[in-house]
């Protein structure tokens, strides 16, 4: 392992180990002019002016997946470079249908309609990114997720790769489009996010009370939630008037990830 990177969370699969590496690296960049101390010059008052580079740190992340007899998916486009005995292949998600009906899901989704699949010995370094992972696991079916447009990442072979169809036609001028990659079965996966996971706040749902949130803030939820897409307020002069345009509202049992801190800088 090079020195580097260090590791930051792992999530262990079946024959599929999950990985997320920080880079360790300073970036240097070029400081105001400033006088050399006194000491250093012999006191002369024409001492050159000296340009100070401090450094700091420069976050940057990637995936590692370690196969060990068992197999993964990858984003399409996701890999650096792998090593070991390895079969690759490309696999159709679950339900894309055939030529058009693929395309259409690639565009409403923001997912490819298939994911490279890596099984074997070895390993798989991904393309360095700014952006943060966020590792977990299912248990099966009844922990289905579906995901914002573009978190899809990886995840082990065993679960399903899918996309969840928004049935309101509200739902094609939502932020999030008509379409989302949903994931079904029992494994660990990796989501991309926008922020680190201790700025992702979890909502919790117990058929009690709704949520509702603004569709750009939301990383996840569980499939079994009841999702409407709709405006913030009712009537056409008065959602206008909102500023706020579509929003998701929440009912039912089940889990929402959201990110409050994805707008800020």
């Amino acid at each position: 392992m090079s020195d580097f990177r260090i590791k930051l969370d792992e999530q262990q699969g079946a024959g599929v180990r999950f990985e997320v590496h920080q880079l360790l690296r300073k970036s240097y960049a070029l400081g105001k002019p400033v006088a050399a101390p006194a000491a250093a010059t012999g006191g002369s008052a024409s001492a050159p002016a000296i340009h100070l580079h401090p450094p700091h740190a420069a976050t940057a992340r990637q995936v590692r997946i370690v196969l060990d007899g068992g197999a993964a998916l990858l984003e399409p486009g996701a890999l650096q470079y792998a090593h070991g005995k390895l079969q690759v292949e490309m696999q159709k998600n679950a339900g894309a249908g055939g030529f058009f009906q693929r395309a259409m899901t690639s565009a409403g989704s923001g997912e490819s309609a298939y994911a490279t699949r890596y099984a074997g010995h070895g390993e798989v370094w991904t393309e360095i990114t700014t952006k943060h992972f966020i590792l977990a696991a299912m248990e099966g079916p009844q922990d289905s997720l579906i995901l914002d447009d573009g978190a899809f990442y990886a995840c082990d072979a065993n679960i399903a790769v899918s996309t969840h169809v928004h049935r309101s036609v509200q739902g094609i001028l939502s932020g999030n489009g008509l379409m989302q990659p949903k994931l079904t079965g029992a494994g660990a996966f990796v989501v991309e996010a926008p922020v680190p996971v201790d700025e992702i706040e979890v909502i919790e749902l117990d058929g009690q009370k709704e949520l509702i949130v603004d569709g750009d803030l939301m990383l996840m939820y569980s499939a079994g939630l009841q999702v409407e897409l709709r405006p913030l307020v009712r009537g056409l002069r008065n959602a206008w008037r909102s500023g706020e345009g579509l929003v998701y509202q929440f009912n039912g049992h089940g889990t929402v990830w959201l990110t409050p801190t994805m707008r800020l800088d």
